[in-house]
């Protein structure tokens, strides 16, 4: 028995050391394949910021910047006291000014990029660049594969990078890099659930927008998102990846999950039943149907791209209206197959052609499989000769699924000047919701028992995650308002996220569904529901406009409505004020209801987070504000 036992723990030890042994040959073969890409990336070199001069260090670049073109890295990056991030959007800026020919110190732009080198000067106050380039937008690289970006830091000491560190701007940043969550056990550990990064004052900083966060007006306030006070998560200690490779491999996790990130959204859209959703949806489809068949002049004899076509029906109706060509891009590779099968069996197929210059094809309808952005990977297609770029992008509260980027990447890529952009706006409206805009009233009474325990734990939750769901237009206890428009033939990508501010009041005791409260003027509101009109207007569609909406009020579509509640009701109308008592009870109304609403991209890719600050006046002037809630839809 115990020879035996010998025996075994020998072959125990036996294997171990050889698997110890694949491992450091494996270990080693990774770190020779870690040297070859390195050495050939140094035979790439550093290129330039200004010029098309490559160096095989960083230093030596700099030099060059500095000497030749009046750009003096180092110094501008400890006046600026910059660290990694601040650095990284430097670099990313000039390289973003130089492309545009403009100067990075003056903004004056040049006719070459000769000219530009030889205006090329010494900035005057090198604070001024600090405002300029200090923007996420910088974040995301300028050129593909920019060696340069994870390597200016390489000659730091470790000691000189713990002193550069800063704790606040780091939690501001984290966030900023598209789409990357870090997986560290020093990371957040306080905030594991919070999908945001805020700073010390409570300000929550969206991951991928440019020019807007989600705001927190008062650092005094609380900050509640999924029920958790975020401000208690600031303390939270954040490390930021001390070398290049973590830099790298933060950048490379990105990109990966946005691909994760597409390809799961994409596939989702090859079930049948959603598109047999869509196509039901007949406020839907009737908008687009009329928008496009009664309005002949608009499409006849033109060139048609249909972004995110589906099974093909807009591009459809684009051929029977008179097109001469519909491109039909799908990036679901199923769907793509669909859209082709729909197009040859109903004789509007196009074929691509085999060879340049031979097009005799008769088709109108040609699918191209891949995202918008990738179209001209595919098929020949010259920049800026579409005649009108037709799209569904709209998902709940209009900016799920953040299509409109891609739509807007199309129209500038290859819309004509003066072409057709269908629907061409979007507006985005909001309104108070009373009880029957909840559950409660159902579970008060199921088959004459009380249930309404049930009622307000779903109440509680729907405080939370953001709810789409049909509100009865009898249930709206405000009036609604314009929450925000969108011109889509003019609008900037970084338009998407926005804050924007409205004011509510008491809708008249008339539109209240319940019988109790029409007794009185003061009624409860649970919450607000945002919903979205989009529009073909006369700019495009002369012969007949047509208008898509949403609405409460209208008949209702696959979008509903998207319901936001608040963490408690808070009593609106137009009676009299107790000073003694808060405002917001029975006793003492909110007579005007303030609301900032910030809509913005989440770090989690075709995600949004919503910000729902609300404040009340009564009638004696009293105002009370109530903590912010920060919804995700996703």
């Amino acid at each position: 028995m115990a020879s035996h036992s010998n025996f075994e723990t020998i072959e125990k030890q036996k294997r171990i050391k050889e698997e110890s042994e694949e491992d450091d040959e494996e270990t080693e073969q990774d770190w020779d394949d870690w040297r070859e890409d390195d050495e050939e990336g140094s035979e790439s070199g550093f290129l330039c910021l200004f010029c098309d001069a490559k160096y095989s260090s960083c230093d030596e670049l700099f030099e060059h910047c500095r000497s030749s073109h009046h750009f003096d890295f180092h110094s501008i990056r400890t006046a600026l006291s910059l660290d990694f991030y601040g650095s990284f959007k430097l670099i990313n800026y000039v390289r973003s000014k130089v492309a545009e020919h403009k100067c990075w110190s003056c903004g004056f732009t040049c006719q070459s990029k000769q000219d530009l080198q030889n205006h090329l000067h010494a900035t005057i106050d090198v604070k001024d660049i600090k405002l300029l380039c200090d923007d996420d937008r910088y974040l995301k690289p300028v050129m593909q594969d920019d060696k340069l970006l994870y390597s200016f830091g390489d000659d730091e000491g470790e000691d000189d990078y713990d002193t550069a560190f800063d704790k606040e701007e780091l939690m501001r940043n984290l966030g900023n890099f598209e789409e990357i969550c870090i997986d560290d056990e020093n990371t957040g550990k306080q905030c594991a659930s919070s999908n945001f990064s805020l700073t010390e004052n409570g300000k929550r900083e969206d991951a991928s927008t440019s020019s807007v966060h989600l705001n927190v007006a008062n650092s005094s306030e609380k900050v509640i998102n999924n029920g958790m006070d975020l401000k208690a998560c600031v303390g939270t200690s954040y490390m930021r990846p001390r070398d290049k490779d973590s830099r790298l491999s933060l950048v490379n996790l990105a990109a990966k999950d946005i691909k994760k990130v597409n390809d799961n959204y994409f596939s989702s859209y090859s079930s049948f039943g959603i598109h047999r959703e869509m196509i039901s949806d007949k406020v839907r489809t009737d908008a687009y149907r009329q928008a496009i068949l009664e309005n002949p002049s608009l499409l006849k004899g033109g060139l048609v791209m249909d972004v995110g076509c589906g099974t093909g029906i807009l591009s459809l109706f684009a051929a029977k209206a008179g097109a001469s060509r519909v491109i039909a891009v799908e990036a679901s590779e199923k769907m793509a197959a669909v859209a082709t099968q729909i197009a040859k069996d109903n004789g509007l197929w196009r074929n691509r052609p085999q060879s340049e210059g031979n097009d005799s094809n008769t088709g109108i309808i040609e699918v191209v499989q891949g995202m918008v952005e990738e179209v001209g990977t595919f098929i020949q297609i010259q920049p800026h000769s579409v005649d009108v770029l037709v799209s569904e992008w709209m998902g709940y509260c209009l900016l799920y699924e953040t299509m409109l980027s891609s739509v807007l990447f199309a129209r500038d890529q290859w819309l004509k000047p003066g072409g057709a952009i269908l629907p061409d706006t979007a507006t985005m409206f909001v309104a108070g919701f009373g009880k029957g805009g909840t559950s409660l009233p159902f579970w008060e009474d199921v088959y004459g028992f009380n249930m309404s325990c049930v009622g307000r734990e779903l109440v509680q939750d729907a405080a939370k995650i953001p709810i789409v769901d049909v509100v009865d237009d009898r249930d709206l206890v405000t009036n609604a308002a314009v929450l925000k428009n969108f011109d889509l033939a003019t609008m900037e990508p970084e338009e998407v996220d926005f804050t924007a501010s409205v004011e509510l009041e008491p809708a008249s005791v008339c539109s209240t569904s319940n019988s109790m409260e029409l007794k009185s003027t003061t009624t409860w509101c649970h919450g607000v529901v945002l919903w979205f009109e989009t529009g073909f207007t006369s700019r495009f569609c002369k012969e007949k406009p047509v208008v898509l909406s949403t609405s409460p009020y209208t008949a209702k579509t696959h979008w509903a409505q998207t319901i936001f509640a608040f963490q408690e009701p808070i009593a609106i109308g137009s009676g009299n004020s107790n000073p003694s008592t808060a405002v917001g009870t029975d006793a003492s109304p909110v007579k005007r209801m303030h609301l900032r609403i910030s809509v913005a991209r989440a770090t989690e890719h075709r995600s949004i987070d919503i910000s729902l600050e609300t404040s009340g006046y009564a009638a004696d002037g009293r105002k009370r504000s109530w903590p912010v809630q920060i919804f995700n839809l996703s």
